[in-house]
């Protein structure tokens, strides 16, 4: 992998399985045309999957199920976990050490999936390592950089290229909102690491979530017809104020997705 030096610490590792099952099926519903641009077989990168490779090679059989030869790199700083995620490795998925530096032998990545990488990291350290990682992206590349709870029922992520950050996707598992009564801004708790310390009064992500709690508050007439018919008029009412992407099929799934411009903390409003 060359003399790059290698950037990052090692992270708490834990995993589960399917535990990034939401973030991968987004991926290819929303950004599937980027893994199949081009002849040449494009590489992925998950980027600190942890103590195991499971989330490695569920996101390998996912890929190849639409892209049959896309090759996944799983990259970790400790050499203990590439050995221990060695087993896993099969055609066109591969293991080694690496960090936000992204090594791979001269090549640059069609997507990069950092996935609770930099949650123990702090906020000023965020910035270089998106750098480092898009450094690392083809033209059509991009960069997915999120936090999800430990079964990835709750979750968030931002979507960049090489250049800026694009989006920021809001996921739940609509039925535990309603099963347990809580508000979808229960997801401030699982925000990315740019945003997790900026849901206070005067950030957008903080207005942003308070009119999303009001919206699914308004939509309680329509809880009859289940959580995802509320999530659907919620987001419709959200999307007037709001610059909302996609429409009522991912909304249902209880995934909402927002202009990055729109919620970016103040300061760093583009």
């Amino acid at each position: 992998m060359g003399n790059e030096r290698t950037e990052g610490v090692i992270t708490r590792g834990t995993t589960h399985p399917n535990r990034l099952r939401r973030i991968d099926r987004w991926l290819i519903a929303c950004h599937g045309e980027v893994l199949t641009k081009g002849a040449e077989p494009p590489v992925v990168v998950d980027l600190g999957y942890g103590a195991s490779g499971v989330t490695s090679a569920e996101w390998h059989a996912r890929l190849r199920a639409v892209r049959p030869n896309v090759e996944v790199v799983g990259l970790e700083i400790d050499p203990a976990r590439v050995e221990a995620a060695l087993p896993y490795a099969r055609e066109g998925l591969s293991f080694a050490r690496g960090g936000f530096e992204v090594p791979l032998q001269g090549r640059s990545a069609r997507v990069i999936r950092a996935i609770n990488v930099l949650r123990q990291y702090g906020e000023d350290e965020v910035a270089p390592a998106w750098e480092s990682m898009q450094r690392r992206l083809d033209p059509d590349g991009l960069l997915i950089e999120g936090t999800c709870s430990e079964l990835g029922r709750l979750g968030s992520w931002v979507v960049l290229d090489r250049e800026r950050p694009l989006t920021l996707t809001l996921s739940w598992r609509l039925r535990d909102l309603t099963e347990q009564s809580l508000p979808p801004s229960i997801v401030a708790e699982r925000l990315p690491k740019v945003l997790i310390h900026r849901n206070v009064s005067g950030e957008p992500i903080h207005a942003l979530l308070a009119d999303l709690d009001q919206a699914w508050a308004h939509a309680s007439a329509i809880a009859p017809f289940g959580p995802r018919q509320r999530m659907i008029a919620a987001v419709e009412a959200l999307a007037q104020d709001w610059p909302i992407r996609g429409g009522a099929k991912r909304w249902r799934l209880g995934e909402v997705s927002v202009d990055w411009r729109a919620v970016a903390p103040v300061g760093q409003r583009a």
